[in-house]
Parts: C-alpha cells; structure tokens; sequence
C-alpha cells in the first residue's frame, strides 16, 4: 500500500470509543475518514454528520476503505474482525482483543493467511509517559511495579468487571515492562468485580501489584515502579514522570556543629504529551502501510485477555469460612 495518499479509514461502531475513532481519524493527515457503520443508524447518520463522512453499510465501508477500527461490544469482536480480514481490510480493534482467547488465536491466523495488520487497541500503551518509561525501564533493574486504577462509578451501562474494563489496561503495560513469564497469581474483588486486587510475580521474581476500581471516590491512572537505584512514578492523567533516587549520605560541619545529610532527589522527566488516541492511531496507520508488526500485536492482546479472565476468575471467586478469623 502506497503512504503517499491518506489512508482511507472507516470505523465499525461508533459508541463513546467509535465516536473518538472517528473525530481523530478525521485530524489525522496521513488518514481520510471514509465511512462509518452502526447497528444504530440513526447514531451512526448523526456521528458521520459530526465528522463530515457518511453512514455506509458493512459491506460498502468495506469495499471503500484500507484500515478500519472495531469498536463494537466485545461479544461481537471475532465475527467482525474476521469479516474485516476476509475484506483484506487492516483492523485495529478494542481491548479486549475478542471474547474467549480460541477465537482470538483464530483471528490471528486468518489475518497471517490474508496478509491483514491486525492491532489490538490497548490505548494505555500509546500514553506519552508509557512510551517514556518503556525507555527508562531498559536501564533498570526492575523490582516491583504497583499499578492503580480508580474511578468513581460511571454513568453508562458496562457489561465488563472492573477487571476487564480496567484493570486490563495495566495488566498489558506491566507485562509489556517486564516480558517474562508469569508463574503466581492471586486475587480478590468486592461482590459485583467492581473493586479488584490482583498479585503477581513473573519468572525473575518481579513483584507486580494492581488494583481497579469504579467505586473509588476519586480518579487516579498512576503506576510506580520500585528498582534498585530509584523508584519511577508515571501518572498518566497529567502524562508525568518523576525518579526519585536517594543521594549518598554524608555528614557536614556547620558552625562547628556536624550533621547527618542525606536528600531525596527527584528528577522529573521531560514528556512531550499528545492525546493517546492519536499515537495509537498514526501507529496503526503507519503499521498498515509499511507493513510493520503493530506495537500491540494480537499476541499481546491475548496475554491481557488471558491473565485478565484469570484475575477474574479468581476477584470472582466466593470461599467462606467456616468461622470468623480472630485478629489480635
């Protein structure tokens, strides 16, 4: 596929996500919105008024555009995708990646066969302090990495737990960080997974540390990570990095008096921010024409999905004593 003219894009479901996915492929240089397609038609015809294109059916969006992005619910992932694929249609589609993992290992597949870019849309990873600390992170020697996620309870319908709707986000950034095997786990959640806390420690012994919430009075996306030298603080709603190091201890004379000096020094990295959404986009455009492998594969997207049912299962999971623990 030539780059020289803008790709010509199309979006499959325009809910709250779509509708993002169509506003920034309408900014995009390198990117023509070409169409969208809604179960919804009075939706889709009032979104592809909003953004200057039109409501096409499934097939003619198809027959008229290069890439496409998938944001319907994730029930109906693999069926769409596939017929993306079978189009010859590049796919960028939301997290999570598909339903159940064999579906998505069949997606995989079919796209290899049909020559098609297939990305995942895990957004967190296209945050410009992710993309920092992927690069601080290859000079450290990583302990343990603490990840939260809280919010207040929303106001629209979510299917999801706070596990797949949330925590999946930072379940894909830390294994992404540190790329080993993951060989214990434990969880545990509140009644509806609304709230969940997970524990892990990957092949090396990295400890990681996550917690999701949409009951939590108020907002917070951080992630810290605990190395030998420093410890990393990444806050990706205001796109910031702080290290925090300790100086040499030391005693110094003043006035004849001696004193214990030692100082936290933080040093606070420099992020060139950019809405998230419009990286993970120009990467999926740029992926597709060069063909490039995504910089969140479908692979990727399986191991969030896989670890993500695990915690799940286990938030979910409800074994009662069978009498009161005494604490003292």
């Amino acid at each position: 596929m030539s780059s020289a003219a803008p790709v010509r894009a199309g979006v499959i479901g325009v809910g709250t996500m779509g509708q993002n996915h169509a506003r920034v492929y309408r900014e995009l240089p390198e990117a023509e919105l070409r169409g969208v397609f809604d179960a919804d038609t009075e939706r889709a015809t009032q979104v592809a008024e909003t953004y200057g294109t039109e409501f096409r059916s499934m097939d003619d969006l198809l027959d008229g555009v290069d890439v496409v992005s998938v944001a319907v619910p994730t029930e109906y992932h693999y069926e769409t995708v596939r017929e993306c694929i079978d189009a010859g249609v590049h796919v960028l589609v939301e997290k999570p990646f598909v339903a159940e993992p064999e579906n998505g290992h069949r997606l995989v597949e079919f796209a290899e066969d049909r020559g098609v870019t297939l990305q995942v849309g895990h957004i967190e990873r296209f945050n410009p302090a992710t993309r920092k600390l992927m690069d601080i992170v290859e000079d450290l020697d990583v302990i343990a990495v603490d990840a939260r996620r809280l919010g207040p309870p929303v106001d629209r319908d979510i299917d999801d737990s706070a596990v797949m709707d949330l925590m999946i986000h930072d379940i894909d950034i830390v294994t992404a960080l540190v790329d080993e095997e993951v060989v214990t786990l434990d969880a545990i959640g509140n009644d509806d997974v609304d709230y969940a806390a997970a524990n892990l420690q990957f092949d090396s012994g990295v400890v990681g540390q996550l917690t999701a919430s949409r009951v939590t009075q108020e907002k917070e996306r951080q992630l810290s990570l605990s190395a030998e030298n420093c410890r990393v603080k990444v806050d990706y709603i205001d796109q910031t990095i702080e290290i925090h190091r300790q100086s040499a201890p030391e005693y110094v004379e003043e006035d004849g008096d001696v004193t214990y000096h030692h100082e936290n020094v933080v040093e606070r990295v420099s992020v060139e921010k950019r809405e998230p959404l419009k990286n993970e986009l120009s990467a999926f455009v740029e992926a597709a024409t060069t063909d490039a492998e995504p910089v969140v594969t479908a692979e990727d997207g399986l191991r969030a999905l896989r670890l993500s049912r695990l915690i799940e299962d286990l938030a979910d999971e409800r074994t009662p004593v069978e009498q009161p623990v005494a604490v003292r």
